[in-house]
């Protein structure tokens, strides 16, 4: 505080540091001769230092000499003053001495008044238990007084079987009783109440005579007689034990009668024949009820009793009951379609109940009571769900093995095990199986699923292909799902490890081409799917579509990942499968050099034969695939094909012409020109007759592809064929 309070005199502007940084509580040197540092060098620190060093020493100087007398008065003022403080001490110390007599005084008076407050206190409450147990007597006395009115014996009424009073009486000894239990309330623990016995007896015989009047009032339909024991009830804070008495008295024999699990599980439509009973008892046996408690529509208002609800905590709790014990087999998940129709016409029940119920409130009060969530939950969907898991799961994966088959006449795929896939798509939400309770499980199944099926495809992708037809492929020799045996390691290695090498399971390229029809065709179907869930998701108020329409089309995206991979194989094969037949121009030569074969005026029949796949796949699968995806397969398998073609065409040509350029070296060494070198009888060369052959094949080649309804400007490499095969021709033309 002192130093916040000094002045230091101000230094020039130049200097490097600042003068309050002196003042600070935490002023430290070392860290302000490093933040110096970064301004200026140690020697202007320095200089700066001694500059501001010489301006204190001058200010200080100059305060001194400003208080100099002062100063130097100091001492001369403080003459004296010794004797002036010893002659004030004895009079204050005669002052603290008063103080504290007085002091003293006053705490004593403090506790005397205290000590009388306290005593008060005591009194007074001693007091008010006093008035609450006379009040206790005073009750009691006048209930007895009222009950000695009504009896027509000389023994005390409390120790009597009192006949059942009249609701009016009830309630005069209900206002009393109540008084009577708020003072035994606050008087509890005290030892003169527990000499008032006739409280319990007033307690036994008021619950007696209220149960007796209620029951009465139900038998004879005497809405006042109902009116005035509800109100009774209220008055008491017993409606609870009024509406246990209803549920047990009126509900649980009717309950008993009507749900009996012979007569439910004798008849096919039993369980809603038992419901429907169980519903027409509101109406036929509590009428009366709902009319004085204000649940029914007709009811007046000026007349009701409130506080009441007869069909949530006396009628719900005992249909529960009854079904709990009576009817256990309606709960049990072991049939699933069984357990499917009872449920389903279960909560249509409970909402129909609900509807009966009269008011919003009252729903509330019914779905949040412990019997209501005791019903819910004696459902056991998980098992139920697990049941139908294992059915779809494994109808699906008995598909989804190592032999391909066809699907069955009249569905839209080509496999089975795409037939499965959407056929157990379409069971995850079909209304024989479909509960409200279980979409968040059946959506996770959906995509599972699709999930699955996207597996299966890539693993089709690893199989080679196989040139047998697709009926061959259906009996592979080795299979890794037929012969435990002949795999490597146990099942449980291949259901943890499906990407393991297994024996070869072969695939056709028919079976190649079903599987892109059948992709296609999922893919396409996938939003009908989506319509079929959006109503189910409705139901139980689902609105964020957009989550559910963007989860479908990732896995839409995962199956449209595979089309290209599999178009390459399909693509592949067919230009493999050309070229086999391709690369039979190979044997030309040998088939026109020193034979004496006439000079070729058709193509050759490898040809056709190349050809011969590409129209088996335009023409056998046009119903099943797309026009121009098959177009663009052939026009793909061509051009591979034809690239290869072509360089063996190359390859031939080369051949021929060192051929005969060494003929003719050989010729010109020899220097016989008696003979042609190629022996041919109608003057052309072997060489120039495997030269025509070719471009035969080629030009032959070029129509059968505009038949197929390709240009051949599209194939690549054909146009580089043509030229190569067209130079061949003509230097045949220019020699002849």
């Amino acid at each position: 505080m002192e130093k916040s309070r000094m002045n230091l005199p101000k230094g020039p502007d130049t200097l490097c540091f600042d003068k309050d940084e002196f003042m600070k509580e935490d002023f430290d040197v070392d860290h302000f001769v490093s933040e110096c540092r970064k301004r200026v060098q140690l020697e202007g620190l320095r200089e700066d230092l001694e500059l501001y060093y010489k301006l204190l020493k001058a200010a200080m100087v100059e305060l001194i000499n400003k208080d100099y007398a002062d100063f130097v008065n100091l001492s001369t003022n403080l003459v004296g003053m010794d004797k002036a403080l010893n002659q004030l001490s004895v009079p204050l110390g005669q002052l603290r001495e008063e103080v504290l007599s007085l002091r003293s005084s006053v705490s004593e008076g403090i506790r005397a008044v205290d000590e009388r407050m306290s005593k008060q206190e005591d009194i007074r409450k001693k007091k008010m238990c006093v008035l609450r147990l006379i009040q206790v007597i005073r009750s009691v006395e006048k209930i007895e007084k009222i009950l000695n009115s009504q009896s027509s014996k000389d023994t005390h009424a409390l120790e009597a079987c009192s006949p059942l009073l009249t609701g009016q009486i009830l309630e005069r000894i209900a206002t009393e009783f109540n008084q009577l239990q708020f003072h035994a309330v606050q008087s509890k623990g005290m030892p003169l109440l527990d000499k008032v016995r006739p409280v319990t007896g007033i307690t036994a015989m008021l619950q007696r005579s209220l149960e007796g009047l209620l029951l009465e009032g139900l038998q004879t339909s005497d809405v006042d007689i109902i009116r005035h024991c509800l109100r009774t009830y209220a008055t008491i804070d017993k409606t609870r034990d009024a509406e246990a008495l209803v549920g047990q008295i009126l509900v649980k024999p009717y309950m008993d009668q009507v749900i009996i699990e012979q007569v439910v599980e004798s008849h096919p439509d039993g369980l809603q024949t038992m419901y429907k009973k169980l519903l027409e008892f509101v109406p036929h046996h509590c009428r009366l009820l709902r009319e004085v408690t204000g649940g029914a529509i007709s009811s007046e208002k000026g007349n009701t009793v409130p506080g009441y609800d007869f069909l949530v905590n006396s009628v719900w709790p005992e249909i529960v009951r009854g079904l709990e014990e009576n009817l256990p087999s309606l709960f049990n998940p072991g049939d699933p379609d069984a357990f499917h129709k009872k449920y389903t016409i279960s909560m249509n029940f409970l909402r129909t109940f609900e509807r009966q119920c009269g008011s919003q409130a009252s729903v509330k009060r019914l779905r949040a009571h412990p019997a209501y969530h005791s019903f819910n939950n004696k459902w056991n969907l998980p098992v139920y769900f697990q049941i139908r898991f294992r059915e779809i799961a494994g109808s699906l994966e008995a598909a989804l093995t190592d032999v391909l088959e066809d699907a069955p006449a009249g569905s839209s795929f080509c496999l089975l095990a795409s037939h499965r896939t959407w056929s157990s798509l379409q069971r995850c939400w079909s209304d024989a199986m479909f509960l409200p309770s279980l979409v968040h499980r059946l959506w996770r199944l959906t995509l599972q699923i699709l999930a699955r099926y996207s597996v299966f495809i890539n693993e089709l992708l690893l199989r080679p292909i196989s040139n047998e037809s697709a009926k061959d492929i259906k009996n592979p020799v080795v299979t890794g799902s037929k012969d435990p045996s002949a795999t490597h390691g146990n099942s449980e290695d291949q259901g943890s490890s499906p990407s393991e090498t297994k024996p070869a399971a072969f695939i056709s390229s028919t079976q190649l081409v079903y599987v892109v029809a059948d992709l296609d065709r999922l893919q396409e179907q996938l939003p009908e799917l989506l319509e079929t869930i959006k109503p189910k998701l409705e139901m139980i108020g689902f609105k964020n579509f957009s989550s559910i329409s963007a989860a479908l089309a990732d896995s839409k995206m995962s199956l449209s990942a595979s089309m290209p991979p599999l178009s390459s194989r399909i693509v592949q094969d067919l230009s493999e499968s050309c070229f086999s037949y391709l690369k039979s121009a190979l044997e030309v030569p040998r088939l026109y050099r020193r034979t004496n074969k006439e000079v070729p005026t058709t193509a050759s029949s490898y040809v056709d034969s190349a050809l011969k796949p590409l129209y088996q796949l335009q023409s056998g699968h046009k119903d099943k695939l797309k026009q121009a995806l098959i177009q663009q397969w052939l026009e793909d398998a061509l051009s591979e094909s034809t690239h290869k073609y072509c360089e063996t065409v190359s390859d031939i040509l080369h051949s021929v012409r060192k051929m005969e350029e060494s003929l003719k070296r050989l010729k010109q060494a020899r220097k016989t020109t008696s003979t042609n070198p190629g022996g041919s009888s109608s003057g052309m060369s072997d060489d120039d007759k495997i030269r025509l052959q070719l471009a035969l094949d080629v030009e032959y080649l070029g129509e059968q592809i505009q038949k197929l309804g390709l240009q051949t400007k599209d194939i690549k490499s054909f146009p580089a064929l043509t030229e190569l095969v067209a130079a061949a021709k003509d230097q045949t033309t220019e020699q002849l």
